[in-house]
């Protein structure tokens, strides 16, 4: 059995949507996890999705001096929580898999494992959060592991506007990571609309120069309630614009107030990008485990969803 995603992925018209999750604390009970699945599938059952994102957390302290503002916790393995979410709710599910704590050898067990034994199809490999941690995989020479392994993964990448926006070579990332075998790339949260569209309006401009069809771009939004996720955020490296902070913060209701600017910035990436012969996608995602942020995260899916979606239609007229 081969991917399913890589036919909805395929069709430039039609948008798809994820909703991206974290594993439990591998401290948490095998019966509490699996309750907290069902907890999850039962906020999706009101929506119209494709797919669930499953991250691997990494300790990113290395990327940054200021202390972490929620406290890094190791969490079950990523594999196992993607085959529960896919057994109990028969969606795909992407898996992302951080490759730089672990030599190549144990990487390729790693891939045979999640092919084999959890049914994994669709994978994002994530690098070292930093060059100054220990690294015994690249994520280059991941690239090369899996090539010559041959398995048949639905490969994707993360891709970061932040990084367009300081170093001004996203694209040049996007176009070697489509050539290593990615067919679509995840984005890190948006909150700043113009360093993504500029990214993407550089992808486009070199794709139509080199004779290559873009890849599909996944964008990921997420809500944001308090002064303690925004703080979380910018440690995350999410670009957020000093005006933008204060109008969240100094909103009546900040959580409202996150969902319009996401709906905002959504309407200014999709007016300049979709011309641009982009697919595009949304991962809709909550930083935080605060009931008010996750019940959120469903509202600001179904907004953005119609959003992407009307805008498709009137593309396609």
């Amino acid at each position: 059995m081969n991917s399913s995603l890589k036919e909805r992925f395929s069709d430039p018209q039609r948008g798809v949507y994820f909703i991206g999750t974290t594993p439990p604390r591998n401290n948490t009970p095998s019966d509490q996890v699996n309750e907290i699945a069902d907890k999850l599938l039962g906020r999706l059952s009101a929506i119209d999705f494709d797919g669930v994102i499953v991250y691997d957390i990494q300790d990113e302290s290395s990327r940054v001096d200021k202390p972490r503002p929620f406290p890094f916790m190791q969490t079950h393995d990523p594999r196992n929580y993607s085959r529960l979410i896919r057994e109990k709710s028969s969606h795909p599910v992407i898996t992302y898999k951080s490759v730089s704590q672990r030599d190549r050898h144990d990487f390729e067990q790693w891939l045979e494992e999640a092919w084999n034994d959890y049914g994994i199809r669709d994978i994002v490999m994530v690098g070292s959060p930093s060059s100054d941690g220990k690294v015994q995989l690249s994520l280059n020479d991941a690239y090369d592991a899996l090539t010559e392994h041959q398995l048949d993964y639905n490969l994707g990448g993360v891709t970061i506007a932040e990084r367009h926006a300081k170093k001004g070579d996203e694209h040049k990332r996007l176009l070697k990571k489509g050539a290593q075998g990615c067919s679509f790339f995840v984005s890190q949260a948006v909150y700043n609309p113009q360093a993504t569209v500029d990214m993407l309006s550089r992808y486009a401009r070199e794709c139509k120069e080199q004779g290559i069809t873009p890849q599909r771009v996944i964008l990921t939004f997420t809500p944001c309630g308090s002064a303690k996720t925004l703080e979380f955020m910018e440690w995350l490296g999410i670009s957020v614009p000093e005006a933008t902070c204060y109008r969240i913060l100094e909103a009546h209701n900040p959580l409202a107030e996150s969902i319009r600017v996401c709906r905002s910035n959504l309407e200014q990436i999709i007016e300049a990008c979709i011309p641009l012969g982009i697919p595009l996608g949304l991962n809709i995602e909550s930083l935080t485990n605060r009931k008010d942020e996750i019940d959120a995260a469903i509202r600001l899916f179904k907004l953005l969803k119609a959003t992407l979606d009307l805008k498709l239609a009137e593309q396609s007229l």
